[in-house]
């Protein structure tokens, strides 16, 4: 079996990379365990050198990286730039952390001496996504390498040659050829991959029903797993919000990446109040992105991942309409491409307000006050993020205790920040990326108890 590379822009077959045998997936992961044995000895220091030196070659080869990424899942050059540039950052962010992260934390009993050790599980497997075909892998890698693992990548199919460039990334940097490895196999394979003795825990990013069937697979065996998973974030606008700040923010919010994001605003719920001022502004926006050719450092949206992906955004627009939605802005789609979209008169039942859209479209529901605001914004079964738009700080505040969602985000929209914890709840996942958190998803946390 073959896995292709399709250029989503053009339509032409890029390359087809052969899915590598069982035999050559059992050698593969025999010396990431070896791999790991040796690494778990070294010192935050060696790994930290390394890391930093993993930056610093992603943002030598920006360029040809970006160009990779562009051209395998049709991203916009200007993002996937960016999205170089924030895997560099989360290198450099964990090469300067991750000491302290794992420290053993002294806490007091009635031992003479007692702690909680952090040490690294062994080898981890990260099934990753197509629409961020950096970012994610680097999001799971890198921490989970820096507390001592090694780490093994199950890419998607469409984008084998960025799975070959961040493994490049790590040899050039100096890591053990093994220490990140990956494996060129389908779906089909997870199931025997995930049950591998070898194999200590899986970290996925992908869709509900990946999710599902990796969740049940790694339960099966008592294997953990951390699963990040799709998302309908909405995007609250309350009437004393900046109006023309939050129209701005969310263009950026739903198209970005052409809406092929799990934490990008999917259900925009605004107070009835100023609900024609700013959809007036909103649409304007909307109005100036240019579309085009994502090779172009101009254009702002390029074509979705697959003509396939098009059909599904179509077909959940066309449902939607004829339940009753408005479509006043955009709803063409040629081949891959499709335009950015605004539906007004959106409601609870409709696909665009009850399913993921994973496309360029941004659904508007009216909400007569605030508190139907935050209550259309809970009418769904995922939970990843919010983002809330209002002058009245102190009332957001109390506000996102409302919200069962991983993040809430008031007056900007919802990102990943290696800074900061990232995941969700429900539909959306469980588990943490990024921050302290992330990184002791994948270590054991041991107690020493010392009597003298």
């Amino acid at each position: 079996m073959s896995l292709k590379s399709i250029n989503p822009y053009t339509g032409k077959l890029i390359r087809e990379t052969e899915e590598i045998p069982s035999r050559e997936a059992e050698r593969i992961i025999s010396e990431s365990v070896m791999a790991f044995e040796k690494w778990k000895k070294t010192s935050f220091l060696e790994r930290s050198t390394l890391m930093k030196n993993a930056a610093s070659v992603l943002r030598k080869h920006s360029s040809e990286y970006a160009g990779v990424i562009t051209a395998e899942m049709g991203k916009p050059m200007k993002e996937s730039k960016a999205e170089i540039e924030k895997c560099a950052w989360v290198c450099d962010y964990y090469a300067d952390n991750a000491e302290n992260f794992l420290k053993p934390e002294v806490i007091e009993t009635d031992a003479d001496k007692s702690y909680a050790a952090y040490e690294p599980l062994g080898a981890i497997l990260g099934i990753m996504p197509w629409n961020f075909p950096f970012w994610q892998v680097f999001r799971f890698a890198v921490p989970a390498i820096m507390a001592g693992n090694s780490a093994l990548l199950k890419h998607a199919s469409n984008v084998q040659i960025c799975a070959e460039k961040i493994i490049e990334v790590f040899r050039e940097a100096g890591f053990h050829p093994s220490l990140f490895s990956n494996l060129a196999v389908g779906s089909a394979s997870m199931d025997y991959i995930i049950r591998h003795k070898s194999i200590m825990a899986i970290s996925l990013t992908g869709s509900e029903q990946a999710g599902t069937r990796v969740a049940a697979t790694a339960g099966s065996v008592l294997k953990k797993c951390v699963l990040e998973l799709g998302g309908s974030n909405a995007f609250i606008v309350l009437a004393d919000a900046d109006l023309e700040r939050a129209a701005t923010t969310a263009v950026q919010a739903r198209f970005q990446n052409a809406g092929q994001s799990c934490i990008a605003a999917k259900r925009f719920i605004v107070e009835k109040k100023i609900s024609g001022r700013f959809v007036k502004l909103f649409g304007d926006e909307i109005g100036k992105i240019r579309a085009g050719d994502p090779s172009d450092e101009n254009t702002m949206l390029g074509p979705l991942c697959n003509e396939k992906q098009a059909d599904a955004v179509a077909d959940q627009l066309k449902r939607s309409t004829d339940m009753g939605a408005r479509l006043v802005l955009g709803g063409k789609r040629d081949k891959a491409f499709f335009t950015p979209t605004l539906v007004l008169d959106v409601r609870p039942g409709m696909p665009l307000f009850e399913e993921e859209v994973f496309g360029p479209v941004a659904p508007v529901t009216i909400a007569d006050n605030a508190d139907e605001a935050i209550r259309l914004a809970g009418e769904t079964s995922f939970g990843l993020g919010v983002s809330l738009f209002t002058k009245d700080i102190r009332k957001a505040e109390e506000l996102s205790e409302k919200f069962h969602d991983g993040s809430v985000f008031i007056n900007g929209l919802v990102k990943s920040d290696p800074r900061l914890p990232f995941g969700g709840t429900r539909r959306s996942g469980f588990g943490r990326e990024l921050s302290v958190h992330g990184i002791r998803e994948f270590v054991n946390v041991k107690t020493v108890w010392i009597k003298r």
